[in-house]
């Protein structure tokens, strides 16, 4: 080192062009050196050099980057990486100040101490060094440089409240992406910047941020050291942070540090905290205000005088202290952490017998711990490391391209791709270092092309998660004042600027909620202007669509096509409903009352329709008196009433005016009055919409599947529901009213006080089972007797050769009806009993009397009498006690009896006497026939 070197420590705070200031000093000469505290300051150093001197002089040396010119004149280092005795003209150390730093303090009092240029020296950073650089360097000179521009305190603020050109601090990862994710959801996205990032992602997140995709910036207290950006406020989101061992409050010197970087060179810049936050002090806020902070006093220190004749010894001269009461032992950092761990490992302990071992386990061992992983982890890779170091004198070329390839993949979320480019470092350091590797330029490119893309995913990644591109797009240009271009597509997605913000359904412009309130409103406000013209486009489209284009649903919507662009009202009629047309205010009135007068006719029109036959019934000037006052009560029910309900207005009707109804498709049923063809589909679905609008209900209900003869029962359905849809609740099932009609008419020929059973036709008409069918008669006022007894199968009649001969005209005896007569409850249940249709061979008579002891198994049957509603009041749609045969108290019997053809006698059980099944003509017996013969005498025993 030369006895003649200039050295000067330019101090200062924050922009005051310092480190602006060495770079020029040092192209003023030859050859120079610049240290540096980050890799990503180093990379933004070198990209000035490079394009002030061109590539082919300028240097840089990282622990992952090493770019050497052959014809190197200009060095751009890390602080760690700065070569040591190459006897450059200038050398430079930037952010000196970090000599008190726990953790790399150490490395940059060693260049305190000892890095010297050999025609000039400069030491920069912050005033509170000045004391301990004099005391250290009698030689120095010292330069104050004060700040270009003023930095004032605001406050705290919340984060939707800051303004543009804002930067907000965080001190761990999490905390950053949390402040990031909020910032997008509020602000339209940001730039994310911390230490752990690879200069290319840092570079290319800065770059959104400087041209101005994004106007905010979130990062860790990186931004702290030298980064130059167009930042106009400093936010702290947090006051403390963690050093590696435990959370700490922030000095005021270190604050400083980070506000500073608000204001570039002339421009003003603010400070101030922000979230959980608490507001400064004024004591800490006049010392960054006015730069004036408590003096450093300790400087970390570690011996640069390593021994390295066995481990023991290295580690000794590592933990050497120092007499000098400015310096202070350093902590064991990562690398003297590594190193006792090997210590401690066996294999190295094998291996380690010469000071070129102990220096080359040092060396290994001096891998940073980029993975963040475990002591124990670390120690174990770099044991590997030293391994085949030691025994093959490389890292053998295939274990390297395995590391590499696990490692070489783009897929995954930030966290994933932020673990990856650490690992890569790991790799990247080692290819760095001098015969480590065979092929060294082909592992460097390897290593360098992996973090490139893995730093270009991680980008993409950020920007994904971080940043509404379509909202900052936007703003941007809001920002510039230019008009922005809308535009609507036939799918009717509203784009500004070739970003989609929403889309047009009808006449209602439908805008996405990612945006803020503001955003919302300017963006509403750009959308406006292309979606005025299209609105008066679309009504008239709409206008003069067909009716086949727009329908109703049973909620009252209106559509046109997939769009809802009305809903229906009530009006002063159940038929004459009004509408409401969905249109935004911005189409206009004209618009609007467009689309409202096209909805109207469709309705009116759909209404006529539907109704028409009762429409033309109320318009009949033929009808009168009695009558026509009949018709108005069948429109204000919408086509359908119970009979219960007009049941005095029926019975004044006379046959002329039941005539005249009856002529207008008006079917007087015996629970129901109903026109047949309105109790279709499209008329039913339609009335059930104008029925709920009279009765304002506020969900309507929904009209029972079509095609359908009973439907399950709703749960608290609304008092009229089941009449306008066409049906009559009766026990846990609703029937079809018209199908209930067509029943009554069969049970208006049985026995209603005797009793009589269901016929096939009564349960095919319901399409129910027989239990099914006994709980709707019991909805009806009929009371179900339930009873079991023996069922019969039919006996196969085998016909003997010499019945062979019997004339056609012979009497025929019906022998299943002769032996149990009434027994077969209805044509359904004979279906079910699997008796087989009669055999084309001979079966004995024995087998025949087999057959029916077998057949001696129980029936379930119910009979049916009527039973009317006692004190209950009849369900929906009331009751009617049915009328014809069996519907009054009846002295004698009424009709043929239920016995044999053409006897009367006492009447028989009710298991024997009401049979579904009409009865059989009985057959005249052939006394001939040994079968007929053994069937005879089977009744007579029975």
């Amino acid at each position: 080192m030369s006895q003649d070197t200039r050295i000067t420590a330019v101090l200062g705070p924050t922009n005051t062009g310092k480190t602006h200031y060495a770079i020029e000093r040092m192209l003023a000469h030859r050859t120079g050196i610049i240290g540096l505290p980050l890799r990503l300051l180093a990379r933004e150093v070198y990209d000035k050099i490079v394009a002030l001197r061109g590539p082919s002089v300028v240097a840089l040396v990282t622990g992952e980057e090493r770019i050497v010119p052959e014809r190197t004149q200009y060095w751009v280092c890390t602080v760690e990486a700065m070569p040591e005795g190459m006897g450059a003209d200038f050398l430079a150390v930037d952010e000196i100040q970090l000599c008190a730093d726990p953790e790399r303090g150490h490395v940059f009092t060693d260049r305190l101490l000892r890095a010297r240029g050999q025609q000039e020296t400069l030491l920069m950073g912050s005033d509170t060094m000045k004391n301990a650089i004099a005391a250290l360097e009698p030689r120095a000179q010292f330069l104050r440089r004060e700040r270009f521009s003023e930095l004032t305190y605001t406050g705290s603020k919340k984060i939707s409240r800051l303004k543009a050109r804002s930067a907000i601090v965080g001190f761990s990862v999490e905390n950053v992406y949390a402040i990031a994710e909020l910032i997008r959801r509020q602000k339209g996205g940001c730039a994310v910047v911390m230490g752990a990032l690879s200069p290319r992602t840092r570079n290319a997140q800065v770059e959104m941020y400087q041209n101005g995709d994004v106007d905010y910036l979130v990062a860790t207290d990186a931004i702290g050291m030298g980064l130059n950006l167009d930042v106009n406020h400093v936010a702290f989101s947090a006051l403390s942070k963690f050093d590696g061992r435990r959370m700490r409050p922030l000095q005021p010197n270190e604050l400083a540090q980070i506000a500073g970087r608000a204001g570039r060179y002339m421009q003003p810049g603010t400070f101030g905290v922000t979230g959980e936050a608490q507001p400064l002090d004024e004591p800490v806020v006049d010392a960054i205000t006015a730069a004036r902070f408590t003096p450093i006093k300790k400087l970390q220190w570690r011996n640069a005088r390593l021994e390295f004749g066995s481990i023991g010894r290295l580690i000794g001269s590592l933990e050497m202290r120092t007499e000098d009461d400015w310096l202070t032992r350093a902590r064991d950092a990562d690398d003297v952490t590594a190193l006792k761990a090997l210590r401690d490992m066996a294999e190295v302990e094998a291996r380690v017998s010469t000071p070129q071992d102990v220096k080359l386990l040092w060396d290994v061992c001096r891998i940073p711990d980029f993975r963040g992983i475990s002591h124990g982890e670390h120690a174990a890779m770099l044991e590997v490391i030293f391994g085949y170091l030691h025994d093959k004198g490389r890292v053998p070329q295939d274990y390297m391209a395995r590391q590499i390839a696990r490692i070489d993949r783009v897929d995954g979320n930030i966290d994933t791709l932020s673990k990856r480019l650490a690992y890569i470092r790991t790799w990247t350091y080692v290819a760095q270092r001098k015969d480590w590797v065979e092929d060294e330029m082909h592992w460097r490119g390897e290593t360098r092309a992996v973090e490139d893309r893995l730093s270009d995913a991680l980008h993409g990644a950020l920007a994904q998660r971080f940043v509404d591109r379509r909202t900052s797009v936007l703003l941007r240009r809001l920002k510039q004042k230019e008009s922005l271009v809308a535009d609507v597509n036939e799918k009717g997605e509203v784009t500004v600027e070739g970003e989609m913000i929403g889309r047009l359904d009808g006449f209602r412009f439908r805008q996405d909620q990612t945006s803020s309130p503001d955003e919302a409103k300017m963006l509403r406000q750009a959308a406006v202007a292309a979606l005025t013209p299209h609105f008066n486009l679309r009504a008239d489209k709409f206008y003069n669509a067909p009716d086949t284009e727009m329908d109703f649903t049973e909620q009252g919507g209106l559509m046109w096509g997939e769009m809802a662009v009305g809903k229906l009202v009530k009006g002063s009629e159940a038929l004459k409903p009004q509408v409401e047309a969905f249109v935004d205010d911005e189409a206009g009135a004209d618009v609007a009352e467009k689309v409202k007068r096209r909805l109207q006719h469709f309705i009116d029109r759909k209404i006529a329709a539907a109704f028409e036959p009762m429409i033309a019934m109320s318009k009949d000037e033929t009808l009168e008196g009695l009558a026509k006052g009949f018709a108005f009560q069948m429109s204000e029910g919408l086509g359908v009433l119970p009979r219960d309900q007009v049941a005095n207005d029926v019975k004044a009707l006379d046959q002329d005016a039941r005539g005249a109804l009856r002529k207008h498709g008006i079917r007087f049923g015996q629970f129901t009055i109903f026109m047949p063809l309105l109790l279709k589909p499209a008329p039913t679905r339609l009335r059930l919409v104008l029925w709920s609008l009279q009765q304002d209900l506020s969900e309507f209900p929904e009209a029972p599947p079509p095609g359908l003869v009973t439907v399950p029962g709703v749960k608290d359905a609304p008092e009229g529901y089941y009449t306008q849809a066409g049906y009559r609740l009766a026990g846990e099932r609703a029937i079809r009213i018209d199908m209930l009609e067509r029943l009554a008419d069969q049970l208006r020929a049985e026995d209603s006080r005797g009793g009589f059973e269901a016929k096939a036709d009564m349960l095919s008409i319901t399409g129910m089972t027989l239990e099914q069918f006994a709980d709707l008669m019991g909805g009806l006022g009929y009371k179900a007797e339930k009873g079991e007894r023996v069922k019969v199968k039919a006996v196969t009649e085998v016909v003997p050769e010499a019945a062979k001969d019997v004339p056609a005209d012979a009497p025929v005896m019906d022998t299943a009806a002769d032996a149990a007569p009434g027994a077969v409850a209805d044509e359904a249940a004979a279906a079910s009993t699997d008796v087989p249709e009669a055999s084309e061979t001979e079966t004995p008579v024995g087998e025949a009397a087999d057959a029916k002891v077998e057949a001696d198994e129980m029936e379930v049957f119910y009979t049916f009498t009527w039973g009317g509603f006692g004190n209950r009041k009849p369900r929906e749609g009331g009751g009617a006690r049915p009328q014809g045969k069996g519907g009054k108290p009846q002295g004698k019997p009424r009709g043929k009896p239920q016995g044999g053809k053409g006897k009367t006698g006492p009447r028989r059980d009710k298991a024997a006497s009401f049979s579904a099944r009409p009865p059989k003509k009985e057959k005249a017996i052939d006394p001939d026939n040994p079968f007929a013969a053994a069937l005879m005498g089977l009744k007579k025993d029975g």
